[in-house]
């Protein structure tokens, strides 16, 4: 059985393994490329507007749609404990926006939507919202990132409505410590999701993890653990700044710390 890494990061890997396979978000990246002018099209064949090529020549077919600001957890590294002030409905798009939004992208040469918040799943309607955005021709997947906490029982629907990808979150194997990151409980209903989505015939089930040094860096090889009987991809994330979460740099473990530690604690040999 292969094992699954993945890590979002758009540096290069600084070397293969036998055992394991490197996935990287941008890898088509070409910084020394120059504006073209001749049709470039997607996967799909269709031709993608301007408007979604940099003056690179880079073709940006990936549109992050958020559902929602609302989420059902308090992550310290993520939201304050009493939340934040949430946009009055008003000025959330409904659903016919989100839509025609995505209409306009896939239209223009996207063939990729993510949902994310927030948490999506919270989101009022995210059944038919899935339905109608996997509808749209020409888009190839229709991914979401979740936490995972009311997953497990919508997820069959959600599958049906058209979800391809699966992206859940858990920077913890131990439920304390989930407890203590999330000022939440629910660790199990995580887990439950992640059994969940594979007993559905998701594959891989690709889980994020969040590491960060004193809390979860003694886990990085149980994480590892998981993809070796189980079709599931862990991607590595480096510890990122935002406002309000206390980011120190001293919490930090980049991508190459982590690898040496994969290599060092799993034998792997370059």
């Amino acid at each position: 059985m292969k094992r699954y890494i993945s890590r979002i990061t758009n540096w290069p890997t600084p070397f293969p393994f036998r055992n394991l396979n490197f996935f990287m978000v941008d890898k088509e990246r070409n910084f020394g490329s120059k504006p073209t002018k001749e049709p470039i099209n997607n996967e799909e064949g269709n031709q993608i507007s301007d408007m979604l090529i940099d003056g690179f020549g880079r073709k940006h077919t990936y549109l992050r749609l958020s559902l929602t600001e609302r989420c059902n957890l308090r992550c310290q590294y993520c939201m304050p404990a009493e939340g934040v002030d949430l946009t009055p409905s008003p000025k959330l798009l409904t659903h016919n926006e989100i839509l025609r939004l995505a209409n306009l992208f896939v239209t223009s040469g996207v063939d990729k939507i993510r949902l994310t918040g927030g948490e999506p799943t919270v989101r009022k309607g995210i059944h038919d919202i899935c339905s109608d955005l996997s509808s749209l021709k020409g888009l190839k997947t229709l991914a979401i990132t979740t936490n995972g906490i009311t997953l497990a029982k919508k997820l069959p629907m959600l599958k049906q409505c058209g979800i391809t990808n699966l992206n859940i979150s858990l920077d913890t194997l131990v439920p304390s410590k989930f407890e203590f990151m999330t000022r939440r409980k629910g660790h199990h209903k995580v887990i439950e999701s992640i059994n969940a989505a594979i007993d559905v015939g998701y594959n891989p089930v690709k889980v994020n993890c969040v590491v960060m040094r004193g809390f979860n860096d003694d886990e990085i090889c149980d994480f590892v653990n998981l993809t070796v009987d189980k079709p599931i991809n862990v991607r590595f994330i480096e510890f990122m700044p935002f406002d309000g979460n206390v980011w120190n740099v001293k919490k930090l473990i980049p991508y190459s710390e982590m690898l040496d530690t994969v290599v060092r604690q799993r034998n792997f040999r370059p």
